[in-house]
This record gives C-alpha cells, structure tokens and sequence, in this order.
C-alpha cells in the first residue's frame, strides 16, 4: 500500500493587463509538509500573452516565474525568503498580490509523489 500524503497547490496566473481581469495560467505550485517539498512548474504560452496584450514584457513575465521556481528550490539565490523552511516559502508564494504574476487559490489532494504530482498538474491545468 502507498504512503499517500496530503498536498496543497496554487495555480500561477498571468494577468498581462490587472485593469482588465484576463488571465491564464502559466504555473503551479506544489506543497507537501509531510515530505518538506515545495516546487513549482512553469510554462509561458507566449500565444496567449500576445493575443491579452501585445506590448507585453514576455521576458519580464518569463522572469517572474523563474524567480517563483528558484524561491522553492530555496538558498541564497532565492534571497531572503529562499532560506525560509518549505512551508513559510509556500505561504509567502501564494499570497495575494496585484502583479502581473498571481497566485490562485489553494487546492488540496493526496498524493504518494508530489514532485510527480507538480509535472501532472503542469500538463493537466497549463499546458
């Protein structure tokens, strides 16, 4: 039998122009206390961002969600918030915000592999 665990995620969102509303979705962001783990998954469908607002910064967004990738993996590259535990990156991660890169709302599930469970919900809610 499986050690299955529970598991919080939060979709990333681009909202090119916050005056509007549009938006899509460009990541997840996996927790799991039981095991430690924070991670995310990203994905820019340039496409999209394009067809929202045309004079949109692609690199700009693209750097927004890398940084949120290098905040999970934690370390000095991740700046302050990166030598935080799993648990207090992830809050901070998913915090409301009025950027052009936003949190959604948390989710929650089991899971026995939740690094697997990120690649899933990448292909399942982004791609």
């Amino acid at each position: 039998m499986s050690d299955r665990h529970v598991f919080e995620y939060a979709l990333l969102r681009v909202v090119p122009r916050v005056e509007r509303g549009e938006r899509f979705n460009a990541g997840v962001v996996v927790y799991c206390r039981a095991r430690g783990y924070v991670a995310a998954r990203t994905h820019l469908d340039e496409a999209k961002l394009a067809a929202l607002d045309p004079g949109a910064d692609a690199t700009g967004v693209r750097a927004a969600l890398h940084a949120v990738e290098r905040v999970c993996r934690g370390g000095d590259q991740a700046g302050e918030a990166g030598r935080d535990d799993a648990g207090r990156r992830f809050r901070w991660l998913i915090a409301p915000r009025s950027t052009v890169v936003q949190p959604g709302p948390v989710h929650t599930g089991l899971t026995d592999d939740p690094e697997a469970e990120a690649d899933r919900l990448l292909d399942l809610l982004v791609r």
